[in-house]
């Protein structure tokens, strides 16, 4: 074999283990502490070509592992807050004491806004069907003008931050954007589906275009996962 040749198998060799990689769930090592990193639902290379495989695998791997072990780390010395359900934990900032408010807003924000984003992608697009479908008619004018407002509303996010759809008990629909990772569940509401603006979330495929990585998004929303939300919501069992 030529030097050549062998360069080039091993090159071949080299990109087959990094794709087998991306699609393949290892398993992983858990932070010590009551939080954990959830599972990715599907495998990373699931929300392709719209969201790349490695996107995913860092997004999750190492961005969400890392809000839960810096929540860990902030609750360790306070086994009443341990105690708690992340989304119950976020939903009380104002009784967190001081000393870690800010740690627990940050990266519990951002471990249960991306526990909803993975359930809520891994799917075909389309468009939603039934009685979320008809609360998106009566509280957007229509699929497509939801679309528009989200993608809209999402482009404007200064720097860092997410667009979210909130959901009543009541079934009422209502765009919310946050920065950073706060969440509507700190004043109090419920998330249906929200979409992840940081530049980490888009910037390996789509560098500086965020409205393009809003469009294609569409594509990979799991319409059965937010009718349940929807349904979960209306009975008043929605956490996360």
């Amino acid at each position: 074999m030529t030097r050549l040749s062998r360069r080039t198998a091993l090159f071949t060799a080299a990109a087959a283990t990094v794709a087998a990689t991306l699609r393949v769930r290892p398993a992983r090592a858990q932070a010590a502490g009551p939080y954990s990193l959830p599972p990715l639902p599907y495998g990373f290379d699931a929300n392709e070509p719209h969201i790349d495989a490695q996107t995913m695998m860092i997004h999750h791997d190492r961005h969400h592992a890392a809000y839960v072990a810096n929540l860990n780390a902030a609750v360790k010395d306070y086994p009443q807050l341990a105690a708690m359900s992340p989304d119950a934990l976020v939903a009380r900032l104002a009784d967190i004491p001081e000393q870690v408010r800010t740690a627990i807003r940050n990266n519990g924000g951002g471990h249960v806004n991306h526990s909803m984003f993975w359930q809520i992608m891994g799917g075909k697009g389309g468009a939603p069907a039934g009685a979320l479908a008809d609360a998106i008619n009566r509280d957007f004018g229509g699929f497509e003008a939801l679309k528009t407002q989200f993608n809209r509303t999402g482009a404007g996010v200064f720097g860092s931050g997410w667009v979210f759809v909130t959901v009543t008990r009541e079934g009422k629909l209502a765009l919310a954007p946050r920065p950073n990772q706060d969440t509507p569940l700190m004043d109090g509401g419920r998330v249906l589906f929200g979409n992840d603006v940081w530049e980490h979330a888009y910037y390996l495929k789509y560098q500086n275009r965020r409205p393009d990585y809003l469009a294609a998004w569409w594509n990979v929303l799991d319409w059965t996962k937010v009718a349940a939300r929807y349904d979960q919501a209306k009975a008043g069992t929605l956490t996360i």
